[in-house]
């Protein structure tokens, strides 16, 4: 099967192309995270010019033996490093042909329990393809008077030189990278070739960075239809994937799936699909529990139950422990006297009112902008809990837990109140290497949990942190709910704001450097779409420079140069942009930035990642989660040393060694691509840390981006200095743009979780989660294209209209029974399962 599925993908043929056959005498480097390899092969055959006995070749291979011959097809390419080498495209073992070369090769020790006569004897039976012959037909090695030992050795043996090796040669075939090639196979391994063959599309519903064109592609050359289900399937799958992923919702409206898809379909192969068609999948995967359905809003499931889950857990943590009753508040006010003194300070009556609030809540949620105060009540919060528990603050295990969505605001979060503060992965125990988050971790210990900068905690990431926090723990959620939404899909904390049914408080009194900073002022303005008369004038801590997009790159190099002379430090100059490319976008701005901070010398080491060079001293980005190293997605750090090894002796690996601000770690060369230069950051990447000197370009190019809440955030990144660049016009335009909210139920499930029962009930629609309800219709079997407005003609299933809500009176009908459209919830008055869920 293996064999006449990598002739589907039209492997390329080895006498078309350059070829070298010969036995690898050494594998020089193999990564640990893909199938790339460097070897060093002698030479036995070739159809190219090539002086030498052995020559080094390159490429994806699966596990390659020394001394095994192989034929290796592709090209010669010359390394700006390591010289001429052979990057092979293909390779397959190389198996004799001579009756002589096959008896050597079957009674070789790769076939234990063969020995040369059994081998002689299998050769004269099946002849000098024997090896075909067996790979085609296993049963054949039935008749040739093995034993049962034998026969295993000789058939898993093959299978295993044949298996893994022809479905590399499949990936590499159809273009996948190394990295790509070992992402498909480690998801579905022995199958690969087998599930793209049967439904390509599957690469792209399941394999983080294969989109539906890819797919699409791939399923061209195989013959796929334009209208074929697991065409429809996939352009379904990947329409939610873009809402979820590039919007940010947890659910997109049915009759926008149904143009989007359409779309979608018809521009791939430039022909009409039948949106009936597509109504049909829809409740195929509906039906098949692959996708969740409510009120005309489709979900991916995660999404749907992990809002779900959200809610439940929140009401699991509201529910008061008789055996650790909360404190009480006249107490704590009473105390708060001792920790005013004790602190040297004095809070006004907000501020108390907040701190005790937070201390007789179960949940807590504490929102307010830059200077209102957020970090001293967190501080008060954490002494005042001390006091009333008897708990040493010094001690090296506390009860007292917190945390925050990255390295660079955990570190923050330390260094304000003293105590250690981790990441909450490094909290849960997650392992970064992971693409998905666990369903579960273990549970936390401890008594309270304060988590900051929870605007940028997405869904996933807090349905399994709540499912992680024990009864009787309590729980504080921080935030400003003004700044930008999770990366991830949601918004949880201004849903949880929104809900009115947990215990918060707001700050919006300005404390921290009063009306002097004019920083904070701004921000503030910002917030309430102002753009301050004096925006453009000179201030103590901030100022505006009016340039060009073209200009930007010569403004801020000035600004840089001139902030050096004055002795600022390199390490407190931060540039913000929102987007990266254009002369102003973040790409070009961090080589122009490399250049001023870090130029090249003669003898510095640099090394080269995705087009841009990386040298000791230059300041970087780590891109994703890697708590083994105890570094996270966000961290900024400085290479300290970059080891590019003997190439003399081997062809690697690589190593650059960063200083991040908790540790130093060394990076191999396999992680290189999780490394960018950050002189220049997005506005998005920044969240959570704060900089002396903050550089904040906004140009027409940026267009797209502009929103309030984008400026508000990279305004609030600056702790003492703010340049504004660019002209006047594109940020009165970012303050007019309010971002759209988006489209998510997470409110609707803490009202139902948390509300007044009767009350929400009445609107409780969640019975309906298998029923498909988009509002579609139909007048004709001509397929229409889709309007401007987002909706669909008169054109689609009848089985969608026939799958609406149910008859209130619940008639028991032919046409209900014919449908298979019986609520198997009837008559249960909107109690669900999810509410007999049991309680930890």
């Amino acid at each position: 099967m293996v064999q006449q599925n990598i002739e589907l993908f039209g492997t390329p043929q080895l006498r078309d192309e350059a070829f070298v056959v010969g036995q690898v005498a050494q594998v020089f480097f193999q990564s640990s995270a893909n199938f790339y390899k460097v070897l060093l092969v002698k030479i036995k055959d070739k159809n190219f010019d090539w002086s030498e006995s052995t020559i080094t070749v390159t490429g994806n291979f699966a596990d390659i033996k020394e001394e095994t011959p192989y034929r290796f097809s592709g090209r010669l390419v010359k390394h700006p490093k390591y010289g001429q080498q052979f990057q092979a495209d293909n390779y397959q073992t190389e198996i004799p042909s001579s009756k002589e070369g096959i008896v050597t090769y079957l009674s070789s020790s790769q076939f234990p329990g063969i020995g040369e006569k059994t081998a002689e004897r299998i050769v004269q039976k099946l002849g000098n393809d024997a090896v075909s012959v067996l790979l085609q037909d296993p049963n054949k090695a039935k008749k040739l008077g093995l034993n049962e030992k034998q026969q295993k050795s000789l058939l898993d043996n093959l299978e295993a030189d044949q298996g893994i090796e022809q479905i590399i040669i499949g990936l590499n075939s159809l273009g996948f990278s190394s990295n790509m090639a070992a992402r498909i196979y480690s998801y579905f391994q022995e199958d690969t070739l087998n599930t793209i063959h049967d439904d390509p599309y599957q690469l792209s519903i399941h394999i983080n960075g294969i989109g539906f064109y890819r797919a699409d592609q791939i399923a061209e050359q195989l013959g796929f239809k334009p209208d074929d289900s697991g065409r429809l399937r996939g352009a379904i799958f990947h329409v939610l994937f873009e809402y979820s992923s590039s919007e940010g919702n947890t659910f997109v409206p049915g009759n926008i799936l149904l143009q989007k898809v359409q779309q979608l379909l018809e521009e791939g192969r430039n022909v009409e699909i039948d949106p009936n068609k597509i109504a049909d999948e829809l409740i195929k995967l509906v039906d098949q529990r692959k996708l969740a359905v409510e009120n005309n809003n489709f979900y991916l499931k995660k999404y749907f139950y992990g809002e779900w889950d959200i809610a439940t857990q929140l009401a699991r943590l509201m529910q008061e422990d008789s055996e650790q009753p909360l404190a009480d508040e006249k107490q704590l006010t009473a105390d708060l006297s001792q920790i005013e003194t004790q602190m040297n300070i004095e809070y006004d009556l907000f501020q108390r009112d907040a701190i005790t609030k937070a201390l007789t809540s179960k949940v807590f949620l504490l929102t307010g902008g830059p200077g209102t105060g957020k970090t001293t009540i967190i501080n008060a919060i954490v002494a005042l809990y001390a006091y009333e528990n008897d708990i040493d603050l010094e001690a090296k295990r506390l009860p007292i837990l917190l945390a925050a969505p990255t390295g660079r605001a955990a570190k923050r979060m330390s260094e304000m109140t003293g105590l250690p503060a981790s990441t909450i992965h490094r909290l849960l125990g997650i392992n970064g290497h992971e693409e998905q988050l666990p369903e579960e971790v273990d549970e936390l210990d401890g008594t309270l949990l304060i988590i900051d900068e929870t605007s940028m905690v997405d869904t996933d990431l807090m349905k399994i942190l709540l499912k992680s926090i024990p009864d009787a723990m309590q729980v504080i959620f921080v935030g400003d709910r003004h700044q930008l939404p999770s990366v991830g899909p949601g918004q949880v904390f201004a849903d949880m704001l929104a809900s009115d049914l947990l215990p918060k408080k707001e700050l919006t009194k300005i404390y921290r450097q009063g009306e002097y900073s004019s920083i904070i002022s701004l921000a503030h303005a910002v917030n309430q779409g102002e753009l301050p008369v004096d925006f453009s004038q000179q201030q103590n801590d901030r100022s505006f420079i009016r340039c060009t997009a073209k200009q930007v790159p010569q403004v801020i190099a000035q600004v840089i140069e001139v902030a050096l002379r004055k002795g600022n430090s390199k390490d407190d100059i931060q540039v913000l942009a929102p987007m990266y490319r254009g002369p102003a976008g973040i790409d070009s701005l961090n080589d122009l930035l490399q250049e001023i901070m870090n130029p090249h010398h003669t003898r510095q080491k640099e090394i080269e990642v995705r087009g841009h060079h990386l040298r000791i001293g230059d300041r970087v980005l780590q891109l994703v989660n890697d708590p083994e190293k105890n570094i996270y997605n966000g961290d900024i750090g400085k290479i300290v040393t970059i080891d590019i090894g003997d190439k003399g002796q081997k062809a690697g690996p690589d190593s650059v060694t960063i200083s991040f601000e908790q540790n130093e770690v060394e990076v191999e060369k396999k992680d290189w691509n999780n490394l960018t230069l950050a002189y220049c950051l997005s506005i998005h990447k920044s969240q959570g840390g704060e900089f002396p000197i903050v550089i904040l370009p906004m140009v027409p190019q940026f267009a797209r981006m502009f929103a309030r809440n984008l400026l508000y955030t990279a305004i609030t990144r600056a702790k003492e200095k703010l340049i504004l660049v660019g002209d006047l016009e594109s940020f009165r335009r970012s303050i007019s743009k309010v971002a759209q909210n988006r489209l998510t139920t997470l409110k609707q499930r803490l009202e139902t979780e948390l509300g007044d029962e009767k009350q929400v009930g009445a609107n409780d629609d969640s019975t309906q989660l298998t029923q498909p309800a988009v509002q579609v219709e139909r007048d004709g079997s001509q397929p229409k294209k889709t309007k401007q407005d987002g909706t669909l003609g008169k054109n689609t299933a009848e089985e969608f209209n026939q799958r609406q809500v149910l008859n209130e009176s619940y008639t028991l009908t032919l046409q209900l029974i014919e449908s298979q459209n019986i609520d198997p919830m009837i008559g249960m008055d909107g109690v669900r399962p999810i509410d007999f869920m049991s309680q930890k």
